[in-house]
């Protein structure tokens, strides 16, 4: 499956289409505390990070992925990564209403990490509002999905807040950054839902 992979510009931040230009600016982002990445598995080091870039790439050539490097638009600094994956086109019937329409039916976001400098500030509520924008207003998706670490009590917290329901737990569901199989929590927005989420995400941001 094809699918376009354009810039995402917002107010605070743009989504730029992850290559090997934003590594450098990656590694500056990860630099620090690396008690921010206990629950996620963010490369450490450049070297790490160029595989982590082609690891993603490759993804997106296979048709599964849209990874995205977070940039701050005041001053063109990389914040981080985020990603649209698991990108699924259901195989609707020929003159179905959905037949051959404009992207994945359902998809997945996630990959997402942010620099200390970025923490708590517009970026991850902005990311979340245009990769969620993309998904239902440009793709027209049924469906978009998170997954957590079932530890990882602040982003369980985060996605509740923008209006995630909870829909789980998947046990032993994917490797953990600790290295061991981790239960997920599942969260979801169905296209039904997003009027009211993409409202909330919008206050979120007009109060910053």
């Amino acid at each position: 499956m094809t699918v376009e992979h354009p810039v995402l510009a917002g107010r605070h931040i743009r989504l730029e289409p992850l290559d090997q230009s934003h590594i450098d600016g990656l590694a500056a982002a990860q630099a620090g505390d690396g008690s921010l990445y206990q629950w996620s598995a963010v490369p450490q080091g450049r070297a790490a990070l160029a595989s982590y870039v082609d690891a993603a790439l490759a993804a997106r050539d296979a048709g599964s992925a849209l990874p995205f490097a977070t940039v701050r638009m005041a001053d063109g600094a990389v914040l981080g990564s985020t990603r649209l994956f698991n990108l699924d086109r259901w195989a609707w019937p020929q003159g179905h209403a959905r037949h051959g329409g404009r992207g994945p039916d359902i998809c997945e976001i996630g990959y997402t990490w942010l620099g200390a400098a970025a923490v708590r500030t517009a970026a991850n509520t902005e990311a979340k509002l245009l990769l969620l924008t993309h998904a239902f207003d440009t793709w027209n998706a049924l469906c978009v999905c998170f997954h957590t670490d079932a530890r990882n009590l602040r982003s369980r917290a985060a996605l509740e807040r923008i209006g995630g329901q909870f829909e789980g737990v998947l046990r032993s569901h994917r490797m953990a950054s600790d290295h061991i199989a981790r239960d997920s929590w599942r969260y979801s927005i169905v296209a039904a839902e997003w009027p009211q989420v993409k409202q909330r995400l919008v206050r979120f941001l007009d109060r910053t």
